[in-house]
């Protein structure tokens, strides 16, 4: 590798905004994030769930029925 033309890497503490922190690798000493891994529905598997009752939601209002 040629001297001098790499950036610094630095041990990067990634902080989300719920609260959850860790350490990755980065040219930047501080990360903010608005999402993570701990609070995405896709990892927590509140996607699925959602996902279903928008599907339901669209059956219903297509076929005009109504929730009793």
């Amino acid at each position: 590798m040629r001297e001098g033309i790499h950036p610094e890497y630095y041990q990067a503490k990634v902080t989300c905004n719920c609260g959850n922190e860790f350490v990755t690798g980065s040219t930047k000493k501080e990360i903010h994030v608005e999402i993570c891994s701990k609070c995405h529905s896709f990892y927590t598997g509140q996607q699925k769930a959602a996902q279903a009752r928008g599907r339901i939601d669209k059956f219903n209002r297509k076929y005009g029925v109504s929730a009793q």
